[in-house]
């Protein structure tokens, strides 16, 4: 049994107001409150490509570079996001390494390898159903504001450890790269339009 689509049916809902309206053109003003709005977001792949493309590109000095710089008696002591993982590995502190783990290097690889695998089931198609596509889409937004959470446990501590000579700490380069990333993937998730994924042929549907 096929479902229609609002798209096959020439109906398109205003983002403003929520009116659904009988599209005459990719673009109009709404019936009600007069906004113009698109069918689909113009430009959506292209976009949410770009912003990919350049997350992938930061996320190489977000891990490379230092992520932290402790200074402590006048050594300083730089940190990345894999060494200060396995810093707390060795010190016994699974739980933080499992927490900085999920949060700075997981997290941010998933949400880059599903914009990716969404962009090509729109392209190609997918095994996956548009159901279960459509709830990836869904938890990469959730998962979005979470890469943050290194990126905040930084600036706290740039914040409180602040003793001179003796301790500071401060941020390192790679947090800057890693807040673009995050920035850039999140860019990439709101660039997309998830209503493409209801675009597909008959036998996928």
């Amino acid at each position: 049994m096929s479902i229609s689509t609002a798209k096959q049916l020439g109906l398109g809902l205003c983002p403003k107001c929520h009116k659904v309206n009988k599209m005459h053109s990719a673009k109009q003003c709404c019936s009600r409150c007069h906004s113009s709005f698109h069918q689909r977001k113009p430009n959506s792949l292209k976009l949410t490509m770009a912003w990919t493309v350049t997350a992938i590109i930061f996320l190489f000095p977000a891990n490379l570079l230092p992520m932290m710089v402790i200074n402590t008696l006048g050594d300083r002591d730089a940190s990345t996001i894999l060494g200060g993982i396995d810093y707390f590995i060795n010190d016994g502190v699974y739980p933080v390494a499992i927490i900085v783990f999920v949060a700075s290097f997981l997290i941010p690889l998933a949400k880059i390898a599903g914009l990716i695998l969404l962009m090509m089931s729109v392209k190609k198609g997918s095994k996956l159903t548009v159901a279960q596509r459509a709830r990836l889409f869904h938890f990469i937004e959730f998962l979005g504001p979470w890469s943050m959470l290194d990126v905040f446990v930084v600036a706290l501590m740039v914040a409180v450890v602040n003793l001179g000579f003796i301790t500071s700490i401060e941020a390192g380069t790679g947090s800057t790269y890693f807040t673009l990333m995050v920035i850039f993937t999140m860019l990439a998730a709101q660039s997309f339009d998830p209503r493409l994924l209801w675009d597909v042929p008959e036998d996928e549907q």
